[in-house]
């Protein structure tokens, strides 16, 4: 079960356990509907991808030390390429 999109959906569910379900603050059960649970996008999902394309922000500095601005520049059009293949929601 994907909790985090049970939480999105479901601001009143405290506790989520696999085998007893989810449950609001009172330990009442919460009804959940699967399908909207397994249909949610995550809103932040573009941040992990993001991250993990962007280029090192050590090529930045070196470009910066060695006073590159072609460097700097590559390294800024790098990272808008990442942000536009990746947006925001």
């Amino acid at each position: 079960m994907n909790h985090k999109a049970v939480y999105a959906l479901y601001p009143n569910v405290v506790w989520i356990d696999e085998t007893l379900g989810s449950h609001d603050k009172d330990g009442n059960q919460v009804t959940i509907d699967m399908s909207a649970v397994n249909a949610w996008v995550d809103p932040e999902a573009y941040i992990a991808k993001r991250q993990a394309e962007y280029p090192p922000f050590t090529d930045y500095l070196d470009g910066i030390a060695k006073g590159d601005q072609a460097q700097i520049a590559k390294y800024i059009a790098d990272c808008q390429a990442v942000k536009t293949k990746y947006p925001k929601g």
